[in-house]
Protein backbone atom coordinates (compact mmCIF):
# COMPACT_ATOMS: atom_id res chain seq x y z
CA UNK A 1 0.00 0.00 0.00
CA UNK A 2 2.86 2.27 0.33
CA UNK A 3 5.02 1.07 -2.36
CA UNK A 4 3.65 3.91 -4.35
CA UNK A 5 5.66 6.66 -3.73
CA UNK A 6 9.09 4.79 -3.52
CA UNK A 7 9.81 3.53 -6.84
CA UNK A 8 9.77 6.94 -7.64
CA UNK A 9 11.97 8.63 -4.59
CA UNK A 10 14.19 6.17 -5.54
CA UNK A 11 14.60 6.80 -8.89
CA UNK A 12 14.92 10.82 -7.88
CA UNK A 13 17.71 9.66 -5.61
CA UNK A 14 19.69 7.45 -8.36
CA UNK A 15 19.31 10.12 -10.67
CA UNK A 16 21.23 12.69 -8.32
CA UNK A 17 23.60 10.43 -7.39
CA UNK A 18 24.14 9.60 -10.79
CA UNK A 19 24.75 13.43 -11.79
CA UNK A 20 26.58 13.87 -8.94
CA UNK A 21 29.22 11.07 -9.61
CA UNK A 22 29.71 12.10 -13.49
CA UNK A 23 29.82 15.98 -12.30
CA UNK A 24 32.60 15.38 -9.86
CA UNK A 25 34.54 12.53 -12.66
CA UNK A 26 34.43 15.74 -15.32
CA UNK A 27 35.85 18.14 -12.24
CA UNK A 28 38.83 16.26 -11.75
CA UNK A 29 39.62 16.40 -15.56
CA UNK A 30 38.60 20.41 -14.94
CA UNK A 31 41.18 20.31 -12.16
CA UNK A 32 44.28 18.33 -13.62
CA UNK A 33 43.91 20.78 -16.73
CA UNK A 34 44.41 23.78 -14.92
CA UNK A 35 46.79 22.67 -12.14
CA UNK A 36 50.25 23.93 -13.63
CA UNK A 37 49.50 27.77 -13.53
CA UNK A 38 49.50 28.08 -9.21
CA UNK A 39 52.48 25.69 -9.57
CA UNK A 40 54.75 26.47 -12.08
CA UNK A 41 56.95 28.72 -9.85
CA UNK A 42 57.60 25.20 -7.70
CA UNK A 43 57.82 22.71 -10.57
CA UNK A 44 60.33 25.22 -12.39
CA UNK A 45 62.60 25.95 -9.27
CA UNK A 46 62.71 22.10 -7.89
CA UNK A 47 63.16 20.44 -11.62
CA UNK A 48 64.92 23.70 -13.16
CA UNK A 49 62.54 23.89 -16.16
CA UNK A 50 61.85 26.36 -18.95
CA UNK A 51 59.06 28.24 -20.04
CA UNK A 52 59.26 25.94 -23.13
CA UNK A 53 59.01 22.90 -21.00
CA UNK A 54 56.53 24.64 -18.26
CA UNK A 55 54.11 25.01 -21.58
CA UNK A 56 54.79 21.48 -22.53
CA UNK A 57 54.85 20.04 -19.21
CA UNK A 58 51.19 21.94 -19.35
CA UNK A 59 50.04 21.64 -22.77
CA UNK A 60 51.03 17.40 -23.12
CA UNK A 61 47.18 17.09 -21.11
CA UNK A 62 45.70 19.16 -23.96
CA UNK A 63 47.73 17.08 -26.67
CA UNK A 64 46.66 13.73 -25.78
CA UNK A 65 43.54 14.30 -24.53
CA UNK A 66 42.63 15.94 -28.10
CA UNK A 67 44.15 13.01 -29.99
CA UNK A 68 41.69 10.73 -27.82
CA UNK A 69 38.68 12.50 -29.10
CA UNK A 70 37.95 10.63 -31.95
CA UNK A 71 38.98 6.45 -30.76
CA UNK A 72 36.81 8.01 -28.09
CA UNK A 73 33.58 8.71 -30.05
CA UNK A 74 33.98 5.67 -31.50
CA UNK A 75 34.68 3.31 -28.52
CA UNK A 76 31.61 4.92 -26.82
CA UNK A 77 29.06 4.09 -29.70
CA UNK A 78 30.25 1.00 -30.48
CA UNK A 79 30.96 -0.32 -26.57
CA UNK A 80 29.10 2.06 -23.82
CA UNK A 81 29.61 4.94 -21.96
CA UNK A 82 30.20 3.28 -18.65
CA UNK A 83 33.11 0.83 -20.21
CA UNK A 84 34.97 3.34 -22.33
CA UNK A 85 35.08 6.00 -19.10
CA UNK A 86 35.86 3.29 -16.39
CA UNK A 87 38.71 2.14 -18.85
CA UNK A 88 40.25 5.41 -19.17
CA UNK A 89 39.53 6.38 -15.66
CA UNK A 90 42.60 3.86 -14.93
CA UNK A 91 44.73 6.01 -17.01
CA UNK A 92 43.65 9.20 -14.89
CA UNK A 93 44.33 7.45 -11.58
CA UNK A 94 48.46 5.94 -13.31
CA UNK A 95 49.13 9.50 -14.25
CA UNK A 96 47.99 11.44 -11.40
CA UNK A 97 50.02 8.88 -8.72
CA UNK A 98 53.18 9.31 -11.61
CA UNK A 99 53.02 12.67 -11.11
CA UNK A 100 52.78 13.32 -7.28
CA UNK A 101 56.17 10.63 -7.41
CA UNK A 102 57.71 12.28 -10.87
CA UNK A 103 61.40 12.54 -10.49
CA UNK A 104 62.23 14.31 -13.91
CA UNK A 105 61.01 16.64 -16.12
CA UNK A 106 60.32 13.93 -18.62
CA UNK A 107 58.49 11.63 -16.34
CA UNK A 108 55.84 14.77 -15.25
CA UNK A 109 55.14 15.51 -18.71
CA UNK A 110 54.43 11.54 -19.61
CA UNK A 111 52.12 11.84 -16.35
CA UNK A 112 50.54 14.87 -17.75
CA UNK A 113 49.90 13.25 -20.99
CA UNK A 114 48.74 10.24 -19.15
CA UNK A 115 46.28 12.51 -17.30
CA UNK A 116 45.10 14.00 -20.17
CA UNK A 117 44.04 10.56 -22.10
CA UNK A 118 42.63 9.15 -18.70
CA UNK A 119 40.59 12.54 -18.44
CA UNK A 120 39.46 12.12 -22.29
CA UNK A 121 35.68 10.46 -21.58
CA UNK A 122 34.73 12.29 -18.86
CA UNK A 123 32.59 15.03 -20.62
CA UNK A 124 31.74 13.33 -23.31
CA UNK A 125 30.55 10.02 -21.75
CA UNK A 126 28.78 11.67 -19.24
CA UNK A 127 26.44 13.67 -22.09
CA UNK A 128 26.00 10.08 -23.98
CA UNK A 129 24.30 9.09 -20.36
CA UNK A 130 22.37 12.06 -20.19
CA UNK A 131 21.11 11.66 -23.78
CA UNK A 132 20.06 8.17 -23.27
CA UNK A 133 18.72 8.05 -19.75
CA UNK A 134 16.78 11.11 -19.35
CA UNK A 135 13.67 12.74 -21.58
CA UNK A 136 15.87 14.94 -24.21
CA UNK A 137 13.60 18.05 -23.00
CA UNK A 138 16.24 17.92 -19.57
CA UNK A 139 19.22 17.26 -22.18
CA UNK A 140 20.27 20.90 -21.96
CA UNK A 141 20.36 21.76 -18.17
CA UNK A 142 21.32 18.60 -17.36
CA UNK A 143 24.69 19.68 -19.37
CA UNK A 144 24.55 22.89 -17.76
CA UNK A 145 24.82 21.11 -14.83
CA UNK A 146 27.70 19.31 -16.02
CA UNK A 147 29.85 22.25 -17.60
CA UNK A 148 29.34 24.21 -14.82
CA UNK A 149 29.51 22.42 -11.21
CA UNK A 150 32.35 20.57 -12.62
CA UNK A 151 33.65 24.28 -12.57
CA UNK A 152 34.47 23.68 -8.92
CA UNK A 153 37.61 21.67 -10.30
CA UNK A 154 38.83 24.66 -12.07
CA UNK A 155 38.44 26.29 -8.46
CA UNK A 156 40.06 24.09 -6.69
CA UNK A 157 43.18 24.35 -9.00
CA UNK A 158 43.89 28.38 -7.84
CA UNK A 159 43.65 29.62 -4.25
CA UNK A 160 42.90 26.12 -2.68
CA UNK A 161 45.87 24.59 -4.88
CA UNK A 162 48.13 27.16 -3.83
CA UNK A 163 46.98 26.68 0.09
CA UNK A 164 47.47 23.00 -0.24
CA UNK A 165 50.71 23.15 -1.97
CA UNK A 166 51.70 25.68 0.55
CA UNK A 167 50.84 23.81 3.59
CA UNK A 168 51.92 20.14 2.84
CA UNK A 169 53.84 20.72 -0.67
CA UNK A 170 52.39 19.64 -4.20
CA UNK A 171 53.31 16.35 -4.93
CA UNK A 172 51.26 15.66 -1.59
CA UNK A 173 48.18 17.35 -2.75
CA UNK A 174 48.17 15.09 -5.94
CA UNK A 175 48.40 12.30 -4.22
CA UNK A 176 45.27 13.15 -2.44
CA UNK A 177 44.26 13.90 -5.92
CA UNK A 178 45.18 10.21 -6.67
CA UNK A 179 43.22 8.97 -3.73
CA UNK A 180 40.10 11.21 -4.64
CA UNK A 181 39.84 9.90 -8.07
CA UNK A 182 40.37 6.13 -6.94
CA UNK A 183 37.43 6.85 -5.23
CA UNK A 184 35.51 8.54 -7.56
CA UNK A 185 35.95 5.66 -10.08
CA UNK A 186 35.04 2.95 -7.12
CA UNK A 187 31.78 5.28 -6.87
CA UNK A 188 31.27 4.94 -10.75
CA UNK A 189 31.30 1.58 -10.85
CA UNK A 190 28.26 1.14 -8.45
CA UNK A 191 26.26 4.33 -9.64
CA UNK A 192 26.25 4.07 -13.49
CA UNK A 193 24.32 1.90 -14.88
CA UNK A 194 25.61 -0.75 -16.85
CA UNK A 195 25.56 -0.01 -20.54
CA UNK A 196 22.48 -1.66 -22.62
CA UNK A 197 22.65 -2.97 -25.61
CA UNK A 198 22.70 -0.81 -28.83
CA UNK A 199 18.55 0.13 -30.19
CA UNK A 200 20.46 -0.20 -33.52
CA UNK A 201 22.88 -2.44 -35.51
CA UNK A 202 26.43 -1.86 -35.17
CA UNK A 203 27.63 0.46 -37.57
CA UNK A 204 30.24 -0.91 -39.69
CA UNK A 205 34.10 0.45 -39.09
CA UNK A 206 34.07 1.93 -42.43
CA UNK A 207 30.63 3.65 -41.79
CA UNK A 208 32.27 4.73 -38.64
CA UNK A 209 35.17 6.53 -39.96
CA UNK A 210 32.74 7.78 -43.10
CA UNK A 211 30.72 9.68 -40.50
CA UNK A 212 33.88 11.40 -39.29
CA UNK A 213 34.63 12.32 -42.60
CA UNK A 214 31.12 13.27 -43.25
CA UNK A 215 30.71 15.64 -40.32
CA UNK A 216 34.07 17.61 -41.98
CA UNK A 217 32.15 18.30 -44.77
CA UNK A 218 29.02 19.52 -43.20
CA UNK A 219 28.17 23.63 -44.21
CA UNK A 220 30.04 26.22 -41.44
CA UNK A 221 31.99 23.35 -39.71
CA UNK A 222 35.29 25.20 -40.03
CA UNK A 223 34.53 28.59 -39.31
CA UNK A 224 33.01 27.17 -36.19
CA UNK A 225 35.65 24.93 -35.51
CA UNK A 226 38.17 27.68 -35.72
CA UNK A 227 36.57 29.91 -32.81
CA UNK A 228 36.42 26.06 -30.82
CA UNK A 229 40.16 26.17 -31.83
CA UNK A 230 41.00 29.69 -29.81
CA UNK A 231 38.60 29.87 -27.60
CA UNK A 232 39.06 27.52 -24.53
CA UNK A 233 42.80 27.92 -25.01
CA UNK A 234 42.75 31.62 -24.36
CA UNK A 235 41.56 30.60 -20.38
CA UNK A 236 43.45 27.78 -20.36
CA UNK A 237 46.65 29.14 -21.02
CA UNK A 238 45.71 32.43 -18.65
CA UNK A 239 44.38 30.33 -15.68
CA UNK A 240 45.96 27.41 -16.51
CA UNK A 241 49.73 28.42 -17.73
CA UNK A 242 50.95 31.73 -17.81
CA UNK A 243 48.66 33.55 -15.13
CA UNK A 244 50.06 32.72 -12.20
CA UNK A 245 53.62 33.00 -13.51
CA UNK A 246 52.88 36.71 -14.33
CA UNK A 247 51.20 37.17 -10.86
CA UNK A 248 54.34 36.74 -9.53
CA UNK A 249 57.53 38.04 -11.78
CA UNK A 250 55.56 40.87 -12.72
CA UNK A 251 53.28 42.15 -9.79
CA UNK A 252 55.09 40.01 -7.06
CA UNK A 253 52.70 37.56 -5.72
CA UNK A 254 53.25 35.30 -3.84
CA UNK A 255 51.98 31.00 -3.72
CA UNK A 256 48.79 32.30 -2.15
CA UNK A 257 48.20 35.70 -3.80
CA UNK A 258 48.64 34.41 -6.97
CA UNK A 259 46.13 31.30 -6.36
CA UNK A 260 43.32 33.99 -4.52
CA UNK A 261 43.40 36.12 -7.85
CA UNK A 262 43.33 33.05 -10.21
CA UNK A 263 40.40 31.89 -7.71
CA UNK A 264 38.78 35.33 -8.66
CA UNK A 265 39.02 34.73 -12.69
CA UNK A 266 37.42 30.57 -12.60
CA UNK A 267 35.21 31.71 -10.22
CA UNK A 268 33.86 34.73 -12.80
CA UNK A 269 34.02 31.78 -15.84
CA UNK A 270 31.90 29.30 -13.62
CA UNK A 271 29.49 32.13 -12.90
CA UNK A 272 29.77 33.24 -16.40
CA UNK A 273 29.19 29.77 -18.07
CA UNK A 274 25.40 29.85 -16.57
CA UNK A 275 24.95 33.78 -17.16
CA UNK A 276 26.03 33.07 -21.25
CA UNK A 277 23.60 29.63 -21.37
CA UNK A 278 21.12 31.58 -19.86
CA UNK A 279 21.08 34.54 -22.19
CA UNK A 280 20.86 32.72 -24.77
CA UNK A 281 17.34 33.03 -25.54
CA UNK A 282 18.03 36.75 -25.39
CA UNK A 283 20.68 37.27 -27.90
CA UNK A 284 18.46 35.32 -30.50
CA UNK A 285 21.53 34.13 -32.40
CA UNK A 286 24.90 31.95 -31.92
CA UNK A 287 26.60 34.53 -33.72
CA UNK A 288 26.03 38.04 -32.36
CA UNK A 289 26.64 36.48 -28.67
CA UNK A 290 30.11 34.68 -29.67
CA UNK A 291 31.12 37.68 -31.90
CA UNK A 292 30.17 39.62 -28.18
CA UNK A 293 32.41 37.37 -26.04
CA UNK A 294 34.88 36.99 -28.25
CA UNK A 295 35.53 40.50 -29.22
CA UNK A 296 35.09 41.80 -25.63
CA UNK A 297 37.95 38.77 -24.72
CA UNK A 298 40.22 39.99 -27.35
CA UNK A 299 39.64 43.67 -25.96
CA UNK A 300 41.04 42.36 -22.67
CA UNK A 301 44.05 40.40 -23.57
CA UNK A 302 44.92 44.06 -25.84
CA UNK A 303 44.18 46.04 -22.89
CA UNK A 304 46.47 43.71 -20.66
CA UNK A 305 49.38 43.88 -23.05
CA UNK A 306 49.51 47.62 -23.93
CA UNK A 307 48.42 48.92 -20.51
CA UNK A 308 50.86 48.41 -17.27
CA UNK A 309 48.49 47.35 -14.57
CA UNK A 310 49.08 47.14 -10.47
CA UNK A 311 47.80 44.24 -8.56
CA UNK A 312 44.70 45.35 -7.57
CA UNK A 313 43.88 46.10 -11.56
CA UNK A 314 45.32 42.81 -12.37
CA UNK A 315 42.87 40.89 -9.55
CA UNK A 316 39.55 43.16 -11.54
CA UNK A 317 41.21 42.37 -14.86
CA UNK A 318 41.25 38.57 -14.43
CA UNK A 319 37.18 38.69 -13.07
CA UNK A 320 36.09 40.43 -15.95
CA UNK A 321 38.46 37.97 -18.62
CA UNK A 322 36.66 35.05 -16.69
CA UNK A 323 33.27 36.23 -17.19
CA UNK A 324 33.83 37.67 -20.76
CA UNK A 325 35.09 33.92 -21.95
CA UNK A 326 32.56 31.80 -20.82
CA UNK A 327 30.90 32.23 -23.75
CA UNK A 328 31.32 28.68 -24.28
CA UNK A 329 27.80 27.30 -23.76
CA UNK A 330 26.81 28.86 -26.89
CA UNK A 331 29.82 28.01 -29.01
CA UNK A 332 28.68 24.44 -28.19
CA UNK A 333 25.62 24.71 -29.10
CA UNK A 334 26.00 26.74 -32.34
CA UNK A 335 28.81 23.56 -33.26
CA UNK A 336 25.93 20.69 -32.18
CA UNK A 337 23.02 23.20 -34.28
CA UNK A 338 25.32 22.59 -37.77
CA UNK A 339 24.88 18.58 -37.34
CA UNK A 340 22.11 16.15 -38.95
CA UNK A 341 21.10 13.84 -35.81
CA UNK A 342 23.04 10.86 -37.13
CA UNK A 343 26.71 12.82 -36.62
CA UNK A 344 25.87 14.74 -33.66
CA UNK A 345 28.27 12.52 -31.46
CA UNK A 346 31.05 12.34 -33.61
CA UNK A 347 30.45 16.46 -34.67
CA UNK A 348 30.52 17.32 -31.02
CA UNK A 349 33.50 15.60 -30.72
CA UNK A 350 35.56 17.02 -33.28
CA UNK A 351 34.14 20.28 -32.25
CA UNK A 352 36.07 19.11 -28.86
CA UNK A 353 39.00 18.44 -29.99
CA UNK A 354 39.30 22.28 -31.65
CA UNK A 355 38.79 23.49 -28.47
CA UNK A 356 41.63 20.70 -26.58
CA UNK A 357 43.69 20.99 -29.47
CA UNK A 358 43.80 24.77 -29.05
CA UNK A 359 45.14 24.67 -25.64
CA UNK A 360 47.53 22.43 -26.38
CA UNK A 361 49.19 24.75 -29.61
CA UNK A 362 48.37 27.90 -27.56
CA UNK A 363 50.39 26.76 -24.41
CA UNK A 364 53.12 25.13 -26.80
CA UNK A 365 53.95 28.56 -28.97
CA UNK A 366 53.60 30.63 -25.94
CA UNK A 367 56.38 29.05 -24.40
CA UNK A 368 58.49 29.38 -26.81
CA UNK A 369 57.57 32.86 -26.95
CA UNK A 370 58.11 33.65 -23.59
CA UNK A 371 61.69 31.69 -23.79
CA UNK A 372 62.34 34.17 -26.85
CA UNK A 373 62.12 37.09 -24.87
CA UNK A 374 64.31 35.63 -21.91
CA UNK A 375 64.76 36.59 -18.51
CA UNK A 376 65.99 39.34 -16.23
CA UNK A 377 69.32 38.91 -14.84
CA UNK A 378 67.48 38.22 -11.62
CA UNK A 379 66.33 34.92 -13.19
CA UNK A 380 62.50 36.02 -13.93
CA UNK A 381 60.38 36.42 -17.51
CA UNK A 382 60.36 39.78 -18.37
CA UNK A 383 56.94 41.81 -19.00
CA UNK A 384 57.79 42.16 -23.02
CA UNK A 385 57.10 38.10 -23.18
CA UNK A 386 54.15 38.24 -21.10
CA UNK A 387 52.64 41.02 -22.88
CA UNK A 388 54.00 39.41 -26.37
CA UNK A 389 51.96 36.13 -24.72
CA UNK A 390 48.63 38.69 -24.31
CA UNK A 391 49.09 39.98 -27.81
CA UNK A 392 49.68 36.46 -29.72
CA UNK A 393 46.18 35.36 -27.57
CA UNK A 394 43.95 37.95 -29.01
CA UNK A 395 45.35 37.80 -32.15
CA UNK A 396 44.64 34.16 -32.57
CA UNK A 397 41.06 34.79 -31.54
CA UNK A 398 40.44 37.44 -33.65
CA UNK A 399 41.90 36.18 -36.52
CA UNK A 400 39.08 33.14 -35.76
CA UNK A 401 36.47 35.10 -36.13
CA UNK A 402 37.17 36.74 -39.50
CA UNK A 403 36.94 32.88 -40.73
CA UNK A 404 33.42 33.08 -38.17
CA UNK A 405 31.60 35.84 -39.57
CA UNK A 406 30.70 33.21 -42.76
CA UNK A 407 29.23 30.97 -40.90
CA UNK A 408 25.58 30.04 -41.15
CA UNK A 409 23.41 30.72 -37.89
CA UNK A 410 20.67 28.13 -37.78
CA UNK A 411 19.52 29.26 -33.98
CA UNK A 412 15.86 27.95 -33.20
CA UNK A 413 14.75 31.65 -32.88
CA UNK A 414 15.13 32.04 -36.49
CA UNK A 415 13.64 28.94 -37.50
CA UNK A 416 10.43 30.47 -34.98
CA UNK A 417 10.51 33.67 -36.79
CA UNK A 418 10.03 32.24 -39.97
CA UNK A 419 7.51 30.17 -39.12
Amino acid sequence: MSNANPPASRRRETAIFLIAALVAMYAISQFLRNSVGVIAQDLASELTLSATQIALLSSAFFFSFAAAQIPVGIAIDRYGPKRTMLATSALAVSGTLLFSLAPSPGSLIAARALMGLGCSTFLMAPLVIYARRFPPERFAALASIQFGFANIGTLAATAPLALSANAVGWRETFFGVFVLTVILTAIMIVVVPRDGRADTPRESWSDTFGGVAAALKVRSFWPVFFVHLTTYSCFATMIGLWGGPFLTDVHGADLNARGNILLVGATAQMIGLFAWGAMDPIWGSYKRAVMAGALTTALLLIILAVFPFDRSAATVWFGLFGFAVAFTPILTAHGKSLFPPQLTGRGITLMNIGSIGGAFLSQSVTGVLMDAVGRSPGGVYLPEGYRLVFAALAFWLLLSLAFYTRAVDPHPSRHASRA
